[in-house]
C-alpha cells in the first residue's frame, strides 16, 4: 500500500513537489522561531547560572543601566545576617569605541567597586580571565580596563593594547569570557573614572550585587532587604528617568543626595521636578519617628531583623518597596515569564504558515482524488473496501508530511547554525532536539489530517456512480 501510494505521488511530480515546498516552508518557520524563544531561555539560564548572588536595582528599571539607587544604602545591606559582600555597581552606555558609533550590540562600561570584587568569593568576571588578569588594589584611580573577548576580537586589541571608550583612553590589562551575549558585553574599569567620565552623582549607583555567606537561604536575605528598605523614600523608575542622563539619581529626592548633575537645565528640571511632587507634603525636618521623637538616619527598621520572617507584608504595602531584590534564581524566573509571552506570538506567527502548508496539501489530495475517480470506481468494482481506499490516500497525505517535516526540520536546523555562526554576537538560536523531533511529529500529523477529507470524499461514492462520473 505504501509502495502503491509513493508511485501515485511520483506520478504527478509538479503537484506534488509544490505541496511538500509549502509544508517545507511552514516546518523551516516553525523551527526559526521557536529556536529563537529556546535560544533566549538558554542565554538566560547560562547568564543568571553563573551569577550566585542578589540582584537589587531601583524598582521597575529594566535593566541596571536605568537604575539608581543610594550608595549610603550599601553598609545598610552589610549589616544583615548571611551577607558576605556588597558590591556597588555603576553601568554607563558606550557610544564610541575607538572611533567607531557602538549601536548593536551594546557595550558597556561597568564600573566596578575593586576592593569589594576582591572580597568577591566568586567573581563573575574575575574567575572568567583567559588573558592577563582581573583589575586590583593597584588600578583604583587609573584608566585600565578589562574587556570582553567579544570587543577584543572586533577591534583587534589584545591585552597591553589601549581602547578609546566614550573618548577615554585605557589601557587593556586583561580579557575575560564568560560565554554569554548578555554578560560578553563589558568594559570593566575602575567605578571613579566612570563617574568622572559621565558626571555621575556621587551619592548615587545603578545596583547592588549581594554575595550571601550561604549559611543563611537567599530567600531569607531577600526578605530582611524587603523590609529594611519598605517605604523609603525612592520612587519606582519612569521611562522620563531617561531624560535627567546618566549622573541623575532618576527618582531619589533631595533627601537622598544633594549633587548636581553639571548641567543647569537639567537641574532646573529636576528643582521643579522636586517642588511639585513635594507641594503639600511635610517637612522631612518635622517627620517624626513611630515614637515621637524626631527621625534619624540611625533609627532602626519598622520590622527587626530577627522578625521579619514571621512578618506578614498587605500586597497594598508592596508598592512602598522601592527596590526590585532578586537572587538570580528569581530573575530567571522573570525572563522566562517574558519568553512565555513571545511563545504565544511564534504560535500564532507560525500557526499562520502551518494553516498555508495544511490547505496546499488538502487541495493536493482533493485534484489527485477528483482526477482518479475511474481509479477508485474500478478497485472499488474488484473488491477494495472503503477502508482500503482511505488508507491509500491516506499513506499518500502522511508521504507528503513525513517528506516536508524532515526537509522542514534539517533546513530549519541548517539554518539556525548558519545564523549563529554569521552573528555570534547578535543572536542565539537553539534548535533543541526536543524541537526537531516535535517538528517532524507535527509535519506528519498535519499531512495526515490534510489528507482526511478527500479521503472521506472518495469513499463515499459508489463503484458505478465514481465510473460514470469519471
Amino acid at each position: 500500500m505504501l509502495r502503491f501510494a509513493v508511485r501515485n505521488l511520483l506520478s504527478r511530480p509538479v503537484r506534488s513537489l509544490l505541496s511538500l515546498l509549502g509544508l517545507t516552508v511552514a516546518i523551516v518557520g516553525m523551527v526559526g522561531l521557536f529556536s529563537v524563544a529556546e535560544g533566549i531561555d538558554a542565554t538566560v539560564d547560562d547568564t543568571f547560572g553563573q551569577i550566585p548572588g542578589i540582584l537589587v536595582m531601583q524598582k521597575g528599571a529594566p535593566i541596571p543601566l536605568f537604575s539608581r539607587i543610594p550608595k549610603a544604602w550599601t553598609s545598610e545591606i552589610e549589616k544583615l545576617p548571611g551577607v558576605n559582600v556588597v558590591s556597588a555597581e555603576i553601568w554607563v552606555r558606550v557610544n564610541v569605541i575607538n572611533g567607531k558609533n557602538i549601536v548593536s550590540p551594546p557595550r558597556f562600561l561597568f564600573g566596578a567597586d575593586i576592593p569589594a570584587h576582591q572580597k568577591l568569593k566568586h567573581s563573575v568576571y574575575g574567575k572568567a580571565i583567559i588573558k592577563g588578569r582581573y583589575l586590583n588594589e593597584s588600578d583604583k584611580g587609573l584608566p585600565r580596563t578589562v574587556i570582553s573577548k567579544q570587543i577584543a576580537e572586533e577591534f583587534e586589541i589584545g591585552v597591553g593594547d589601549s581602547i578609546v571608550a566614550n573618548g577615554a583612553d585605557f589601557e587593556v590589562v586583561g580579557i575575560y569570557y564568560c560565554g554569554s551575549l548578555l554578560l560578553d558585553m563589558a568594559v570593566i574599569v575602575d567605578q571613579s573614572i566612570v563617574r568622572k567620565m559621565s558626571l555621575f552623582d556621587p551619592g548615587v549607583v545603578c545596583s547592588f550585587y549581594v554575595e550571601p555567606t550561604g549559611e543563611i537561604s537567599n530567600e531569607k536575605i531577600v526578605e530582611w532587604m524587603q523590609d529594611m528598605f519598605r517605604g523609603r523614600d525612592l520612587a519606582s523608575w519612569q521611562p522620563m528617568s531617561l531624560l535627567f542622563g546618566a549622573g541623575s539619581s532618576s527618582g531619589t529626592s533631595s533627601k537622598s543626595t544633594g549633587a548636581t548633575s553639571g548641567n543647569p537645565l537639567i537641574d532646573l528640571v529636576r528643582s521643579a521636578d522636586r517642588a511639585i511632587k513635594d507641594f503639600g507634603q511635610p517637612n522631612a525636618d518635622e517627620s517624626t519617628s513611630q515614637n515621637g521623637e524626631p527621625a534619624t538616619d540611625d533609627e532602626p527598621t519598622d520590622i527587626p531583623i530577627e522578625d521579619a520572617g514571621s512578618a506578614e507584608v498587605d500586597p497594598e504595602e508592596e508598592e512602598l518597596d522601592p527596590l526590585e531584590i532578586r537572587s538570580a534564581a528569581d530573575w530567571a524566573e522573570r525572563f522566562d515569564e517574558f519568553t512565555s509571552d513571545l511563545d504565544i506570538f511564534l504560535t500564532i506567527m507560525t500557526s499562520i504558515g502551518l494553516t498555508i502548508a495544511v490547505l496546499s496539501i488538502i487541495n493536493t489530495m482533493l485534484m489527485s482524488v477528483s482526477e482518479r475517480i475511474i481509479e477508485f470506481g474500478i478497485l472499488k468494482a474488484n473488491g477494495w473496501s472503503r477502508s482500503d481506499v482511505m488508507k491509500l490516500i491516506t499513506y499518500e497525505s502522511a508521504v507528503l508530511g513525513v517528506a516536508g517535516g524532515i526537509c522542514g526540520t534539517c533546513c530549519g536546523w541548517l539554518l539556525t547554525l548558519i545564523i549563529n555562526w554569521q552573528w555570534p554576537e547578535h543572536i542565539r538560536l537553539l534548535a533543541s532536539p526536543e524541537l526537531l523531533a516535535f517538528s517532524v511529529v507535527f509535519a506528519t500529523i498535519l499531512g495526515i489530517l490534510g489528507g482526511l477529507y478527500p479521503a472521506l470524499w472518495a469513499t463515499r461514492m459508489m463503484p458505478m456512480d465514481a465510473i460514470r462520473r469519471g
